[in-house]
């Protein structure tokens, strides 16, 4: 018995040390040249510019697998529901974006009723290797598809949340020093319009983010950004738990049962009130509801659980407190 006892305590102080010891990916290379200019950043951001580098065939397999089974739970539609289907997306290895898009991916789905239908692409949560696909332009590309494939485009919507750095061409990817690359708003609505994805409701967790607007406005989609195309946002240090903007949208305004215009004007003016007190220049958040979005807006927003969840994690204005 007491052999029992002390084999046990063992391998729990192990798996302690080994959590302890475990070492999030770093950027600690330079960026592969994308381009001699901007204007061919731009260019190879509107075809999806993706670069890797240093992948072990044993490693790229593992990937492939990963995302074979993500795409392969997705449950196909139900006639006649308006079903939701999320795809919550962290495009930097940094934890922070690890962390956020899991806790945006639950929220998503208690939300919007999409258990089941919901893809989850992101790199570490800081405390372990990820066990999901990478947030890639090329696994974006086909999570957007499978969902397609699956949903009813005639009456489903597709939630979309991505979190990174951004830059002024579009939403940066950065997987450790191995990958690379950049989405702009036109490659983004190329692929949701060739995918005949209309109803959709996006958004956009990044620095200068506000140029997805105007390329991703339509009729019947709702985009909603963490700034606007010339500011920075804030709150995307790797040691965060949350981006001030997904702090404000998803770990509280989006916690409650209230319409998502509303839950977007609390979550703007907890924003404004956290810049203020930290002396920071505004980010301004955008939001664009298209003229025919509330046929299926007002569906989900009454599907909403009553009960409000608790937010999770160090609010992000506890980076302030720190400085």
């Amino acid at each position: 018995m007491r052999w029992i006892v002390w084999a046990s305590l063992v391998i729990a102080l192990a798996g302690e040390a080994s959590a302890q010891q475990y070492d999030p990916p770093r950027h600690t290379q330079p960026t592969p040249p994308l381009g001699r200019t901007d204007e061919d950043m731009v260019v190879q951001a509107n075809n999806g510019i993706t670069v890797e580098r240093g992948r072990t065939p044993h490693i790229e397999l593992a990937e492939h697998r990963r995302l074979d089974r993500a795409l392969a739970r997705v449950a196909p539609q139900r006639k006649g529901v308006i079903d939701a289907y999320v795809v919550a997306v962290g495009l930097d290895s940094d934890a922070v974006f690890g962390r956020e898009a899991r806790e945006a991916a639950r929220v998503l789905a208690r939300r919007y009723g999409a258990e089941g239908r919901t893809i989850v692409l992101a790199g570490t949560n800081g405390h372990a290797p990820s066990d999901l696909p990478r947030g890639s332009p090329g696994n974006i590309a086909a999570a957007l598809a499978r969902v397609a494939e699956v949903m009813d485009r005639r009456e489903d919507v597709l939630i979309l949340y991505t979190t990174s750095h951004g830059a002024p061409l579009g939403i940066i990817y950065n997987d450790g020093d191995q990958g690379f690359g950049a989405i702009s708003p036109i490659r983004l609505a190329d692929m949701l319009e060739t995918l005949g994805i209309q109803r959709r409701l996006v958004m956009i967790s990044a620095c200068y983010s506000g140029v997805f607007v105007a390329p991703l406005a339509s009729e019947e989609g709702v985009v909603i950004t963490a700034a606007s195309s010339d500011r920075t946002s804030f709150g995307c240090q790797a040691d965060s738990d949350w981006t001030f903007f997904g702090d404000a949208l998803i770990n509280n305004a989006l916690r409650k049962a209230q319409p998502l215009a509303e839950a977007d004007r609390e979550a703007t003016a907890l924003i404004a009130a956290w810049e203020v007190r930290g002396n920071l220049v505004p980010s301004g958040p955008q939001i664009e509801i298209g003229a025919r979005a509330a046929k299926w807006l007002d569906v989900l927003d009454k599907r909403v659980p009553p009960v409000a969840t608790k937010p999770v994690g160090r609010p992000a204005i506890s980076l302030l407190d720190a400085r």
